[in-house]
């Protein structure tokens, strides 16, 4: 046993088949930079999914996987190993036997761990494998923030109890915002948003308190609240690291803050609004280092992707991305860069922010302060002779006049609109001024996508669609060739790694409208945007809800997700 743990991980999974040679050393260049965990690189650039790492590990070292989420932790078995050490080496406790002490872990090859945890814990080390989601769910729930956060306010010496903020001056706001254990709370609202994969933190003041509440999964959760008399400080010190002038309370203000947690370099972009009882912030998390999937791991049904990846391989002509905030528009479009480039190609893209930096494109981005715009930095960019542009978002009509005149000449344009589905994206375009004979003949194809919640896989239950069920007529009318036999849904019944919700990531669903003769007739008559959708879905085009019910169907999501996030009665 000890000789196969001293094998590389990297060279064990080449061996067994389950990577390349050259999937490895892309891997491996990726780390060198990110400094994350092999396992967690591979997965995340689709080389591998995280239930074949987890059964190659248990199969071929013999070590058992657990799930972390159906064991009750004794607080005494916690209490042996302290939450530095735990978070140092993504190590969780399970029991005790003896002088053996059950380990989770991440990676339970690395032979230098489990060396220093038997001298640092005085106990013989039985390592058992867990997933890096049941890990976080652990540590998010045993060691979580409130134990932290306690600590400040011992720090802070703050009386519970029914006071006023007072109107302070800006000096008492300087001084206030420099104390160590404000700083302190700041660094670890932010740091515990990005453990808990939130995409925003929300800091939200009411009458009485300050709440702080995390978009996970595209849901809000409350996360703790403050106590009033540190609201003007909380909110000063974002104010401050995010460059806002913390003298103006009346005018909403954008800022920006870029640090590194835990060695990972992250960009939260920063929204300050005045309201009733206070000043509102909203901070959105970027990842400055994300992995850039494939395509294939984006969740595209096998022939929608054929049907995406027949547009973008075209040599010029408009492609859209659409959807709303946050439904992974920019990591579609990343990926899609990623597949194109290559040393014949110059592609330049403006981006506001710059997501996702990749290797060999030329990368801008936007600065409203100085001038810089989308329109401006895609005005200069056609005397940059580009063979591909990605513009981040067209906003006005500027852009997209010159949007339309760079694929008119022979370019390859992609960029992002927010509409609810692909044929209302021609609309939109038209209500920006573009004549409809244009927008006829440049755009060549939109994809559509939104991110839906995921079924929880732990606690997931099938079931048959009866007929008396208040779906079923809507079902059958989009799936008209699946037998009702067929018609078998999953739904989460809850457990404790979901917390109870059923449901347990997110995964997006897609349509694929593209735009031929027939389609460029309309257009160029300037028809509704239901007219379009009639004759794409005529021509091939699967609709979001009918994407969403086949990954249903699948057992990805639950019926009841998708007609809440992709139904339109029509």
């Amino acid at each position: 046993m000890a000789s196969v743990f001293k094998q590389k991980f990297g060279d064990l999974l080449v061996q067994t088949g389950q990577i390349t040679v050259e999937q490895l050393e892309e891997a491996l260049v990726e780390q060198s930079k990110t400094k994350e965990r092999l396992g967690s690189i591979l997965v995340k650039m689709g080389f591998i999914s995280e239930q074949r790492l987890i059964e190659t590990l248990e199969f071929q070292l013999g070590i058992p996987h657990v799930i972390l989420s159906k064991y009750k932790i004794d607080p005494d078995i916690l209490a042996l190993v302290p939450e530095h050490i735990a978070k140092k080496y993504h190590v969780f406790p399970v029991e005790k036997n003896g002088k053996r002490l059950v380990l989770a872990m991440l990676d339970p090859t690395n032979v230098y761990a489990l060396d220093e945890l038997r001298l640092t814990l005085n106990y013989e080390i039985q390592p058992v494998i867990v997933t890096e989601d049941d890990m976080n769910q652990a540590f998010s729930q045993y060691f979580g923030i409130s134990g932290s956060v306690q600590e400040v306010f011992k720090d802070l010496d703050v009386q519970i109890e029914e006071e006023k903020e007072e109107d302070q001056g800006v000096g008492d706001l300087e001084a206030m915002v420099e104390d160590a254990p404000i700083v302190r709370l700041v660094n670890l609202l932010i740091t515990q948003a990005v453990k808990e994969k939130a995409s925003d933190i929300h800091l939200e003041p009411t009458e009485r308190e300050l709440v702080i509440r995390y978009r996970v999964d595209g849901k809000l959760k409350k996360i703790m609240t403050s106590p009033k008399n540190t609201q003007a400080a909380i909110i000063s010190r974002i104010k401050i690291i995010s460059g806002m002038n913390i003298a103006e309370k009346r005018l909403p203000q954008d800022g920006r803050i870029q640090m590194r947690v835990e060695g990972v370099p992250i960009d939260l972009r920063v929204s300050c609004i005045p309201i009733v009882f206070g000043e509102k912030v909203v901070m959105r998390i970027l990842f400055k280092n994300n992995v850039l999937a494939k395509m294939e791991s984006l969740g595209f049904l096998p022939d929608t992707l054929e049907r995406f990846r027949s547009v973008y391989k075209q040599p010029h002509g408009i492609i859209l991305v659409t959807g709303p905030t946050g439904s992974g528009k920019s990591t579609t479009l990343s990926s899609v860069l990623n597949e194109l480039n290559s040393p014949e190609e110059n592609i330049m893209t403006v981006e506001d922010p710059v997501e996702y930096q990749i290797h060999g494109i030329n990368q801008v981005q936007v600065n409203n302060k100085a001038g810089l715009t989308f329109a401006m930095a895609l005005r200069s960019f056609l005397r940059q002779d580009p063979d591909i542009i990605m513009v981040g978002e067209i906003r006005d009509g500027e852009t997209a006049q010159i949007a339309t005149q760079a694929a008119l000449t022979g370019h390859l344009v992609l960029s992002t609109l927010h509409t609810n589905d692909a044929p209302s994206s021609i609309t939109r375009l038209i209500d920006m001024k573009i004549e409809p004979f244009l927008a006829a003949s440049t755009v060549i194809g939109i994809l559509a996508q939104r991110l839906v919640r995921g079924v929880c896989p732990d606690c997931k239950q099938a079931y048959n669609l009866a007929e008396d069920h208040i779906y079923y007529d809507i079902v059958r009318k989009n799936l008209p060739d699946t037998p009702p036999e067929k018609l078998v849904f999953y739904k989460g019944e809850g457990c404790r790694r979901c917390s109870g919700k059923g449901y347990s990531k997110r995964l997006a669903i897609h349509e694929v409208l593209l735009v031929n003769q027939e389609l460029r007739v309309l257009i160029s008559q300037n028809v509704p945007a239901g007219e379009i959708k009639e004759l794409a879905v005529k021509n091939g085009m699967r609709t979001l809800f009918q994407d969403g019910l086949l990954k249903a169907l699948e057992g990805k999501t639950t019926l009841e997700e998708i007609v809440r996030a992709a139904y339109v009665n029509e």
